[in-house]
Parts: C-alpha cells; sequence; structure tokens
C-alpha cells in the first residue's frame, strides 16, 4: 500500500554533479545528475517532528529598541515636527497611529492573519545546489516571499493597508508603483475588502511590463503611466520632459495630490514609511523561528534596498536578537549602482516625492529631483531609503554596497539554473552579494551562515533576462553632476 502524502508540502531539493559546459552567457551550466536520495525541504523549516512555524501574531517595531530614536518628519511649511493630524488628509487614522508608534509589538488583527494565510508562512529554503556550484563551504538559505498571490513579499503590508481603510468606511485608495510589486499586492487587497484602486505605474515600468498591467487590471485597479496628464503634478513633468521615463518620487507625487483632493479616497505606500516596515517584519520573525529549528545562526544577512521594505522586513528582527545578544550577524543592504542613496547620497531632510507634497524625513537621498537611469530593477529606482533605515546606517548598525545590473543577472542565471527560481531584478542585487560572499568563503574556508531575501519572482520579468542572454543589456549608472544639482535643491532646514 503506498504511504499517504505529507499533510504540508514538501521541497524536493536534489544535488548536482560534475562542471558542464559554459553557456552562452559565459556561464557555467552544471551538469543535473540526480542522485538517488533527495534533499528534503518542508515548506516553512521546522523542527525535526515535522512541526511547521506559526504566522506571527505580532509585527515587530525597532523603534522601541533603538536608545537613540530616529529624527521626526516635518511639516513642510513650519520645518517644525509632524502632528498626526496632518497626515489625516491622505492616511488611514490607524496606519497613523502605527507610523508615530513607539510600542515594541503591535497585535496582528485575525482578519488579517487569515489573509496571510493563503501563503504565510513562507519557505526558508537552503541553496544547496548552488553551494555546490559555487564550490563554497558556506551555507546560502534564502527566504522566498513569490509564494504570495502577487508574487512578492508586498502583500504583507498590502493587506493590512487596505484592511483598516475599509474599516475606517474609505471607498478608495490610490497608489504608486515601480516593477508593478506593489500596484500588484494593493490591486489583490482591495480586491479582497471592496475598495476601488488606482495606481501610477512609472513609464518606464509600464513600456517594460505590461503583465504587471494587466494583472493589476485583472484585481480591478485603474492603471495610468506616470507622469499622465491626469494630474497637475504629471503635466508639469510633462512639460518639461515629453519623453520623461518616470520616477517612484512622480509617482508617487500624482497619487498623494489625488488622495488630497478626495474625500473618500486615502493613499497607501509601498515602502519607506515606519508602518509598512512593521508589516513586513514578519519576515524576519519567521526567519528565525525558522533558522532555530535547523540550529542554525547566521552569520551574514543580505536584502536589497530600494525604499526598503524588504529589508526591514528581514533584518529588524534580527536587529533585535543582535542588540538582545542572542546572535551576531552583519547587515548588508544591496542597492543597484544607478540608484546609489546609501551609498552615494546625504543625510538630510528631503520630500519623499518629486512635487514636495510630502512631510520633509530625514533619510538618505539622491534628492528629490534625482530621476535614475531606467535600469531593470524598477522596484529601486528611488530616490531616498527608508527614514529607520537610513537611522540604522547612521548608527553604524549596517553595511551598505552598490551593484550594477549586469553581474546582478549574471548572478540570477547562476540562481536559476541551481535552484530553478528565476528571481525578480530586485532580488538579484541580494543574490549577486550573496554569491560574492560566497565565493570569498570558498578562498579563507570559513564555513558562513549566509541568509538573504528573495522577495520576488521574475516571471513578468523575462524581457529583462531577454536582454541579458542576448548581450544586450548594459550596466547603467548616475552621473554625478545630475546627482549635485539634485542635491542643491534640497529643501534648507535648520539643524
Amino acid at each position: 500500500m503506498a504511504a499517504a502524502p505529507p499533510s504540508q508540502p514538501t521541497y524536493l531539493r536534489t544535488a548536482f554533479s560534475g562542471h558542464g559546459k559554459q553557456s552562452a552567457c559565459y556561464i557555467k551550466k552544471p551538469s543535473l545528475n540526480l542522485q538517488r536520495k533527495p534533499l528534503r525541504y518542508t515548506r516553512a523549516v521546522a523542527g525535526t517532528n515535522g512541526s511547521e512555524v506559526d504566522i506571527p501574531k505580532q509585527w515587530y517595531n525597532l523603534v522601541a529598541d533603538l536608545e537613540v530614536k530616529p529624527p521626526p518628519p516635518l511639516n513642510p511649511q513650519t520645518h517644525k515636527p509632524l502632528h498626526p493630524e496632518d497626515l489625516s488628509p491622505i492616511f488611514a487614522e490607524e496606519l497613523i497611529k502605527q507610523e508615530i508608534s513607539e510600542d515594541r509589538y503591535i497585535t496582528i488583527p485575525e482578519e488579517i492573519i487569515d489573509v496571510y494565510r493563503l501563503w504565510r508562512p513562507t519557505p526558508l529554503i537552503r541553496a544547496k545546489r548552488l553551494e555546490k556550484f559555487l564550490d563554497t563551504p558556506a551555507r546560502i538559505y534564502y527566504k522566498y516571499e513569490g509564494t504570495s498571490p502577487a508574487g512578492s513579499h508586498k502583500p504583507n503590508t498590502a493587506v493590512p493597508q487596505a484592511w483598516y481603510n475599509a474599516q475606517q468606511g474609505v471607498k478608495s485608495v490610490v497608489t504608486e508603483t515601480g516593477a508593478g510589486q506593489w500596484g500588484s499586492a494593493l490591486s489583490f487587497a482591495s480586491s479582497l475588502f471592496g475598495l476601488n484602486c488606482e495606481v501610477w505605474q512609472v513609464r518606464a515600468s509600464y513600456d517594460q511590463k505590461p503583465y504587471r498591467r494587466l494583472m493589476m487590471e485583472t484585481w480591478g485597479a485603474k492603471v495610468h503611466p506616470s507622469p499622465s496628464t491626469v494630474t497637475a503634478s504629471g503635466r508639469k513633468i510633462l512639460e518639461s520632459d515629453p519623453s520623461s521615463p518616470g520616477s517612484l518620487g512622480i509617482a508617487i507625487s500624482e497619487a498623494v495630490e489625488v488622495a488630497a483632493t478626495k474625500s473618500d479616497t486615502k493613499y497607501c505606500l509601498g515602502s519607506v514609511l515606519n508602518h509598512v516596515l512593521l508589516h513586513q517584519t514578519v519576515i524576519g520573525e519567521e526567519c528565525i523561528k525558522q533558522l532555530e529549528a535547523l540550529n542554525e545562526k547566521p552569520d551574514l544577512i543580505i536584502g536589497c534596498t530600494g525604499g526598503g521594505s524588504n529589508f526591514g522586513g528581514l533584518v529588524f528582527p534580527f536587529i533585535r536578537e543582535k542588540i538582545e545578544g542572542r546572535m551576531n550577524p552583519l547587515f548588508q543592504a544591496v542597492e543597484p549602482a544607478a540608484c546609489p542613496s546609501l551609498t552615494k547620497g546625504v543625510y538630510a531632510y528631503d520630500f519623499g516625492d518629486t512635487a514636495g507634497l510630502t512631510p520633509l524625513m530625514k533619510m538618505h537621498t539622491l534628492g528629490h529631483d534625482f530621476i535614475p537611469d531606467p535600469i531593470h530593477a524598477g522596484g529601486l529606482r528611488y530616490h531616498g531609503m527608508a527614514p529607520l533605515i537610513s537611522h540604522v546606517y547612521e548608527l553604524g548598525m549596517m553595511e551598505a554596497i552598490g551593484i550594477p545590473q549586469i553581474e546582478c543577472f549574471q548572478a540570477a542565471i547562476q540562481f536559476a539554473r541551481t535552484e530553478g527560481i528565476i528571481p525578480a531584478p530586485e532580488p538579484t542585487h541580494a543574490i549577486a552579494a550573496a554569491i560574492r560572499a560566497a565565493l570569498e568563503c570558498k578562498k579563507t574556508g570559513e564555513k558562513k551562515v549566509i541568509v538573504t531575501a528573495m522577495c520576488g519572482h521574475g516571471h513578468f520579468d523575462l524581457a529583462s533576462y531577454e536582454k541579458y542572454l542576448k548581450g544586450s543589456m548594459v550596466d547603467l549608472s548616475y552621473s554625478p553632476e545630475k546627482l549635485q544639482a539634485s542635491l542643491a535643491a534640497l529643501p534648507r532646514v535648520e539643524a
């Protein structure tokens, strides 16, 4: 009689041997000679008794554990600390409370956990095939968020943001999106709670990724290319540059403008702000329990950074563990070389959008006028870094590096041809950094535990892969002159 199937889904991971041949992209393609004994992975890595890690019941707020609190956002007119009521025209009341909260934990409502159950807990997978391909003694784990309905980590905050707005009686939500991941997530969440959803998608991404737009429309959203003629902010940009590729800063201006002028409409943001990073901490909380079940402690934790939600969601709970002396990992943020807010920007008060409609936030910024080149990682094309991540960086609690996109796609091909998953362009930055670290371990012989955030799949990004595979992809960088001009326009805020 055949054995009963396992009660929880499993990932069957098999090793390969042999060195294979060079591919057309000059990446070694491993020969997949499958061994008879598979390497077993449970969906959410747990103990040897087969029990699964639970979905977290609380979001973790790092602000509570920082001895030096981050600088407050400022009213752009008075340059005085912002009052909560200043945000009420554009954000739901409960989200404003979470934004300014210093409580260590915030309970996740059961209605939100019920939706999380559609895809959480997400798997933590050891990249044994990649390790073998790199011939490294390092152990590489990736927390895979691509199992969500939208294919990324973004629903972790889209669902609570939509739910809190619906609870308040809001009829419509508006937002921006770069790569389309956030717009997809909010469209999905809005469809669950009966909200109208309107999205401004960065023009470069709108053109590159039509299926992301169709995904949003399938969930009922209305999608505009940004800059658009729908808003005064968009029309102003188009007057000065009719062929503008757009930016997240411009798209934010358009969405905020609409939210501020309609009483039944609120704005939702997919990254940067404290409440967004708060919701994403379900990633790190699960990951800690999964590593504990494997008796592993990380030496290096790596995440890509654009606005910071994916990085903060993974790293913040581990920072808590480090503060409390339970582990001592190094945290590494990886950003595009063409949009290097942490590594080349300045730490200053700046607008979160191009038109100057948002509060002033103390963050690492390239200047709100900075429009990055249209790299394929559209979700990382933001001029500033989350204020809380910027603050942690200033405190010396993490490091940051920038990597050009060709190296990132080379790493993505290695990952896809060993682990099987085609990454979105954004997490290829973290994968590239993890490969760098693993190869360094090969030189030194160190058996480090490397954990990285694989925040989404790249099924809608295959046009970008085609450019790489055909050899037509180029590395884009930033113009120092353009950067200096943008920084010169920063708001003058007295210390």
